[in-house]
């Protein structure tokens, strides 16, 4: 529930979880949920034979079920690794609701990227693929939130999910995650293990520069690693259809 409530705004009953971090195991499944009305939004606009539309919609019901968090998270995170200064500037412009140039070139960016990537997945009615970059996605999020400090000082939206997560947390979700894939893309092994590992490379690359620039994670950083995980899976579906 805290995972679906955190990371969704579908209004789920239930209580919370006592500590936040175990929420992270269930991060994958709250992408599987995610993905799979995204998929269903695209398949259903997909019959009346306007793709660009469809991949317009299936972006925007990305926005919605989500309330926008992870891409308002990418455009926070770009405003302040982008900037000079000092850790504690770099925070305090992140915090800042306002968005910035480097903010809001990283959105249109992202827009155009999924896009042109969902634009070519729905023609072919790879809608697994869709799913596939939600779950990973997600997966992201619990590798940086377990690897990492939280890098303010005080509470904030990510502190207790961060607070007591560790590599238990990553074994867990990555056998989850890789599970999902399995079942989803079972007739493509070799794209999904290179999706994989394209969402292990950016979770890494994300954390080195987060530890540099801010001394740790964020919220703003787990929703930018979702946003940039997810695009850049669709785009290797894209290739791994080309090349393979």
């Amino acid at each position: 529930m805290t995972a679906l409530r955190t990371l969704t705004i579908l209004p789920v009953p239930g209580k919370d979880a006592e500590r936040f971090s175990s929420a992270l195991y269930w991060f994958p499944a709250a992408g599987l949920l995610v993905g799979f009305i995204e998929a269903a939004v695209g398949c259903l606009v997909m019959f009346s034979g306007w793709g660009d539309a469809a991949s317009a919609l299936v972006l925007l019901t990305g926005f919605v079920l989500t309330g926008g968090i992870h891409a308002d998270g990418l455009a926070d995170t770009a405003d302040g690794f982008f900037c000079s200064g000092s850790k504690e500037k770099r925070l305090k412009i992140m915090k800042d609701p306002a968005i910035g140039s480097f903010g809001a070139i990283a959105l249109v960016t992202l827009v155009l990227f999924k896009w042109v990537a969902l634009s070519r997945l729905l023609q072919t009615e790879l809608y697994a693929w869709v799913i596939a970059g939600c779950v990973l996605s997600r997966f992201a999020q619990v590798v940086l939130a377990a690897s990492l400090p939280y890098a303010r000082s005080g509470a904030g939206t990510a502190s207790g999910f961060v607070e007591g997560a560790g590599l238990r947390h990553i074994g867990v979700t990555l056998f989850f995650s890789s599970v999902l894939l399995f079942i989803l893309l079972r007739d493509s092994v070799l794209p999904a293990a290179i999706a994989m590992l394209v969402t292990v490379l950016v979770s890494g690359f994300l954390g080195i520069v987060s530890r540099q620039r801010i001394g740790g994670v964020t919220g703003d950083v787990l929703g930018a690693s979702s946003e940039v995980t997810e695009a850049l899976v669709w785009m290797t579906a894209v290739f791994c259809l080309r090349l393979l």
